[in-house]
């Protein structure tokens, strides 16, 4: 086992059990990309056992703390059963489920998604890369049918529930090892079937409606899970506060513009730069039951539609704004923070008194607090206030960990716009 050597006092953030080991932080060591490595501190105590990415500037992620465990076959098959089983006992209403979450689930790099009877995966770092072939075979293995429990005998208790229930069922698994991510680790881009074949447009349950999904085509693994929660929230809302007039902004595949139909909604209009995501939104309408008539696809790009709509006075009682990663890492912000504030304040005027704001970043390089005073600026520059009605993150299936806060890169606000100006 090769060993790679820290410099002194850079062993705390392993000590405090945080995964990743920067550049600059190794003392001496090296290995090949991917392969497994006892990580030592510069005294020569065990820290972890790590992935080694000699092109990466996070040159080692943690596989285990544990100087007794092995990294082989046999721990990738506990890591993702105990994934699954976090996911068994999580109240994930829907047949697509985030199973796997990288360092949140102890397994750096992986992201798998489950769409009915299939998975989707992206195997984004190299230690996850050299053990691919493991992880596929593991990953079908313990998601396969499983054989329905035996009937109880009359007049006896029920028999036990299948522990994995939801989790288990998948018969086929596509790569989308194709984000940006796998070049910071020197790694190729690549995506198609891993195991299995067939058609790769999926249909999905997501709480009392259906949307669609291509896992060859649609962003990241296919589609958007992490908002599953906040879309049956918005939902609630727009009935609870009979919101009628909703405007979705970067609406992608229109999975907030359902929502907000099955609230009560009268009109519905969708705002995306995507032909392709647009005509999915529509038909998403049109396979729930939806009047047509309710809904209003646009092509544009945001910023200039909320200025032409706020020109000629239009209003909205609900405007959602999530829009696609403006500030990958921190040295971002500055820049990040400015097109945030713009069209929160654009949105803010356009929204009715009384009405809702659900805003969103999924940048990591813009924390919660930051968020909230970027929200904070806009309102303050749109002459107007607000009350926070929740903070949203990503859904329970994307688990952020106490050690790992950074796996928190979705956040966002639920604001009811005030009546009455500020100060009055």
């Amino acid at each position: 086992m090769k060993i790679v050597r820290l410099r002194e006092g850079k062993e705390r953030s392993l000590l405090r059990r945080h995964p990743w080991v920067f550049q600059g932080s190794v003392d001496r060591g090296k290995a090949d990309a991917g392969e497994t490595v006892r990580i030592e501190a510069a005294d020569g105590r065990f820290l972890a056992w790590g992935a080694y990415s000699p092109s990466s500037m996070i040159r080692l992620r943690a596989w285990s703390f544990d100087e007794a465990e092995r990294i082989d076959r046999d721990f990738f098959r506990r890591r993702i059963a105990a994934a699954l089983a976090l996911r068994a006992r999580l109240p994930i209403d829907s047949d697509g489920v985030r199973l796997v979450h990288g360092e949140a689930d102890g397994l750096p790099g992986l992201i798998v998604d489950r769409y009915g009877d299939t998975l989707s995966a992206q195997f984004l770092s190299a230690g996850t890369e050299r053990w691919r072939e493991t992880i596929a075979d593991l990953l079908l293995e313990q998601c396969a049918p499983r054989p329905a429990s035996p009937a109880a005998p009359r007049g006896g208790m029920s028999p036990v529930a299948e522990p994995h229930g939801l989790m288990s069922g998948a018969a086929r698994l596509y790569e989308r090892s194709d984000s940006g991510v796998r070049g910071l680790e020197g790694l190729a881009s690549r995506s198609g079937w891993l195991r299995g074949d067939g058609d790769t447009v999926i249909t999905i349950r997501e709480h009392d409606w259906r949307l669609t999904l291509d896992v060859a085509q649609g962003h990241k693994t296919g589609f958007y899970l992490d908002q599953r929660d906040n879309r049956a929230r918005f939902a609630g809302w727009v009935r609870h506060f009979g919101l009628q007039r909703v405007l979705n902004c970067y609406c992608y595949t229109g999975g907030f513009s359902v929502a907000a139909l099955a609230g009560g909604a009268a009109e519905v209009v969708s705002v995306d730069s995507s032909a392709p995501a647009l005509q999915r939104a529509t038909a998403h309408v049109a396979l729930n039951g939806f009047d047509a008539a309710r809904h209003q696809a646009v092509d544009a790009d945001v910023n200039a539609l909320l200025r032409e709509r706020l020109k000629v006075g239009e209003s909205f009682d609900a405007i959602v704004l999530d829009p696609p990663k403006f500030a990958p890492t921190a040295s971002h912000a500055e820049r990040a923070a400015r097109a945030y504030k713009d069209i929160n304040r654009l949105a803010l005027k356009l929204l009715r008194p009384g009405g809702l704001l659900l805003t969103f970043s999924c940048s990591g390089g813009i924390g919660a607090e930051l968020f909230h005073k970027i929200v904070a600026g806009a309102a303050t520059d749109a002459g107007v206030d607000g009350a926070i009605l929740a903070r949203l993150e990503g859904a329970c299936d994307h688990p952020t960990t106490l050690v790992f806060p950074e796996g928190e890169y979705l956040k966002g606000l639920a604001v009811l716009k005030s009546a009455a100006a500020p100060g009055a």
